[in-house]
């Protein structure tokens, strides 16, 4: 069944007429003629009786009361077709990496939705390097990372940078310092995360560079939970800042003295293959005009 003829078929029955249904439809009268005598031969039924008046046989009152959540649905799927195209609908698949999924993105996530509510963004924590490798496979459209060590078909366009601080048991001698040295923190038993974790890679940098030797440490796989190991005693923790703006209870923050000590995050995606939709390239937008400095 051709939608058009489908659609001019429930003009004419609720208007009772075809001149009143073309002119609503802004068709010539001829071609709403042409349109029924064309369903009509390809469900081979007559529609309408026209002696007396023009009434609905009770083959059309079927295919009337039938066909009209078809063209319901039909309506529906245009008008989300156009939003899709036009970026105002649509489903976006996001990475994240600690601390931004849980520190970052909420409110991100809260206004974006607020602006383009059919707009349904999933959003996957992961470590850098297990989310540009999902991207590579066309897993996720978008991730917010530290740069991954291997660019290759990827792009990163840096947005903020992540400063450091140090987490210390309230007992430890270094909390009654208010600034603490990055060479102090490396005679301590450091609570890190895993070895491919781009923050990890960062502080193994940075005491090289400091002179200080090598510290003991003990792998901890989530960021999040380092604040709990330093609440039990078993070590210090340097964590993303905003990880620390509200420690645990027997856990301090401080500032690290020195150079800063921080990590470049921002936006990866895909330089080859599937291009962002639409509604992909407004969360793009979104992230770097809420989050970039």
């Amino acid at each position: 069944m051709d939608p058009k003829s489908l659609r001019s078929f429930h003009r004419i029955a609720a208007l009772g007429s075809f001149r009143l249904a073309a002119e609503e439809l802004n068709y010539a009268q001829s071609t709403v003629t042409m349109q029924i005598q064309r369903l009509e031969e390809d469900l081979g039924i007559v529609l309408f009786e026209r002696s007396g008046g023009l009434r609905l046989t009770e083959e059309g009152r079927l295919l009337r009361e039938r066909s009209l959540p078809i063209l319901q649905d039909m309506d529906r799927l245009r008008r989300t077709l156009a939003e899709m195209r036009e970026g105002d609908a649509g489903e976006v698949r996001l990475g994240a990496t600690e601390p931004a999924v849980s520190c970052r993105l909420p409110g991100v996530l809260k206004r974006f939705g607020e602006r383009y509510p059919k707009i349904r963004v999933s959003v996957e924590s992961a470590s850098t390097p297990v989310l540009s490798e999902r991207l590579r496979k066309g897993e996720l459209d978008l991730a917010l990372c530290a740069m991954p060590e291997h660019t290759e078909g990827l792009h990163f366009e840096p947005l903020y940078r992540e400063p450091f601080a140090a987490l210390l048991p309230a007992d430890h001698p270094l909390a009654s310092q208010a600034v603490v040295r990055l060479e102090s923190l490396a005679a301590c038993k450091l609570l890190v995360t895993a070895s491919n974790c781009p923050y990890r890679r960062k502080l193994e940098l940075l005491l090289a560079e400091s002179g200080a030797p090598t510290a003991e440490t003990m792998e901890i796989g989530s960021m999040t939970a380092l604040a709990s190991y330093v609440a039990m005693g078993l070590g210090v923790a340097l964590v993303p800042r905003v990880l620390a703006d509200e420690p645990p209870n027997g856990v301090l923050s401080r500032p690290i003295q020195g150079a800063a000590v921080d990590m470049a995050c921002g936006v990866l995606s895909r330089t080859s293959g599937t291009p962002l939709t639409p509604a992909g390239a407004k969360l793009y937008a979104a992230l770097r005009d809420e989050l970039e400095e």
